[in-house]
């Protein structure tokens, strides 16, 4: 994520993620020059697509615009139809429930766990003759509770999308996050362990399923060339984002622990600090930590917004967590058939929204920014 806030044109700015683009890209991006193919489906997209799905442990990989395109192929490419029920965690980003509404679908809520993932004791007691589809979100790099809800979408004959657009190299039980449901959807925008600037992927075991994510994602052209049976979308990956993100992908694992450690130092230095709370890394997985999140607790004498204010005003990027489905503006006042019913209770999720701040987690960080912005922090806790 770039210096996009109102006090970054400090030079000491820290953002809360920067791309760090230390490998091959501008090698392989040159090569795409050298060859004139700079649009989509060249060589580079299928090497991507090759390596990403060996990394992720599935058969494969259908590189893609955005992690929002993924969301949006993965629920195409299954067949789902209009009026099925799709079952999302409460606390997530947009695109977990507008992409199913475009695609006709109702989101259905429920509240997370301590973990701020998805709770799947919560999940069975809205599942009815409509529902289709389970979605967890691995939310900010952890990973879901994925046996139980798992263990259900067999128990009902669901199919299991797994939003893991922040969540590469997590992992449960040894297996990788978007490889042990039908369809796993990921993001390769600029602040994520792996980035092409914007892109995204879908992975999968299910042939059928990944041919049909690459015949939706260009415009559905079969042959000949404009007789179309299906509607698709222009959710191509261009060659030179897939090149980019092809060199990413020779160091993910080195990002992936660069992300824990960083984690791990902001652990440390903040122990014993009760004014704020950890996003905790759940006993059943390894997160990647994407985002270093922290609550703001009533005992720190400022609530979240005072706190991002004041920490930007110092040069050091904050930014407040999603805001719940359950409290979207568009969900509370417009009805629509396809908007997920918001009336019921979700306090975790709500707390979470309402407390949650990140902190500088890029790659970039170094252990004096870290502590640079934990001083800066602890500074604003009121005695």
């Amino acid at each position: 994520m770039a210096k996009n806030n109102k006090f970054s044109s400090e030079e000491n700015f820290l953002p809360t993620s920067s791309p760090v683009l230390d490998g091959n890209e501008k090698r392989y991006v040159g090569e795409c020059f050298k060859t004139n193919w700079i649009s989509a489906n060249g060589p580079f997209t299928q090497k991507l697509e090759e390596k990403f799905a060996k990394w992720i442990g599935t058969k494969y990989a259908v590189a893609c615009s955005s992690g929002t395109a993924a969301i949006h192929l993965a629920i195409t490419s299954l067949g789902l139809e209009p009026g099925d029920e799709i079952i999302i965690p409460d606390f997530t980003i947009i695109c977990s429930a507008s992409m199913p509404i475009l695609a006709g679908l109702k989101p259905v809520l429920v509240d997370v766990d301590e973990y701020w993932c998805m709770d799947p004791t919560k999940i069975e007691e809205k599942i009815t003759k409509k529902t289709k589809v389970i979605m967890p979100v691995h939310m900010y790099g952890n990973p879901a509770n994925m046996e139980p809800i798992l263990k259900i979408a067999r128990k009902h004959g669901l199919l299991v999308i797994e939003d893991a657009c922040a969540a590469h190299g997590a992992e449960v039980g040894g297996k990788k996050v978007g490889s042990m449901g039908d369809v796993g959807c990921f993001s390769f925008y600029s602040s994520k362990n792996i980035t092409s600037g914007e892109g995204g992927a879908i992975v999968t075991n299910n042939e059928k399923v990944a041919q049909m994510a690459k015949l939706l994602r260009s415009q559905a052209f079969e042959k000949p060339r404009f007789f179309h049976r299906f509607l698709g979308f222009n959710y191509r990956m261009t060659d030179i984002q897939a090149a980019i993100a092809f060199a990413q992908m020779e160091n993910v694992n080195k990002k992936v622990a660069k992300r824990r450690e960083i984690a791990k130092n902001y652990t440390r230095l903040l122990k014993g600090v009760k004014e704020i709370s950890f996003h905790p890394e759940p006993p059943w997985g390894k997160s990647t930590f994407w985002m270093f999140g922290i609550l703001i607790n009533k005992s720190f004498g400022r609530n979240r917004d005072e706190v991002i204010e004041m920490l930007n005003r110092k040069g050091i990027g904050a930014e407040r967590f999603y805001y719940s489905m359950s409290q979207q503006p568009i969900f509370l006042k417009e009805k629509n058939s396809c908007y997920p019913n918001v009336r019921g209770k979700y306090p975790v999720s709500q707390d979470i929204a309402r407390r949650g701040l990140y902190i500088p987690s890029g790659l970039g960080l170094s252990l004096s920014d870290q502590k640079r912005v934990v001083k800066e922090l602890l500074s604003l806790i009121k005695k």
